[in-house]
């Protein structure tokens, strides 16, 4: 099992959620709250205004999202869903847990306060102007910034 940090539209009351919990793309367990903790531009881009973490360390906010565990199942349709790698790359980040629904994560304690590393889908490839757009600390699809999310299924 490994640990994927999202913050974008696979996040709780995000239009991608559901993909996390339909069995024929694996498992995943939703294990804590969590914020990066170093900075990082997360902007909204594109004509589909999707939610891009721009791998460009120090700028930006401290992202919050979520730490899930997911099977080597979910974690091969996570890569094809966020493009790896053409629109995205899978590194390691370092996120402090905020609040952690169970104790454990396999053999390690999970608690509030704690740093551990996830895989984080974030971009290296983007437009010369992405850097100069508003950031998020965090993610909606539905917040005041007014650039609504355009699900795979509408677009054309």
């Amino acid at each position: 099992m490994t640990r994927v940090f999202v913050y974008g539209t696979l996040k709780k009351g995000q239009p991608n959620y559901y993909r996390m919990f339909e069995s024929v793309n694996g498992k995943a367990e939703f294990l804590a709250s969590a914020r990066t903790t170093q900075k990082y531009p997360l902007v909204i881009a594109g004509k589909y205004n999707i939610p891009f973490l721009l791998n460009i360390p120090s700028k930006g906010h401290r992202v919050r999202g979520e730490i899930y565990r997911v099977d080597d199942k979910m974690l091969k349709f996570l890569d094809e869903f966020e493009t790896v790698p053409s629109m995205y790359q899978r590194t390691e980040v370092e996120v402090q847990v905020e609040e952690c629904v169970g104790e454990t994560d396999g053999e390690e304690k999970l608690r509030a306060g704690s740093i551990i590393e996830a895989f984080v889908y974030s971009t290296t490839t983007y437009q010369p102007d992405w850097p100069s757009l508003p950031t998020y600390e965090s993610y909606d699809a539905y917040g005041d910034h007014g650039l609504e999310y355009v699900t795979r299924e509408g677009r054309d």
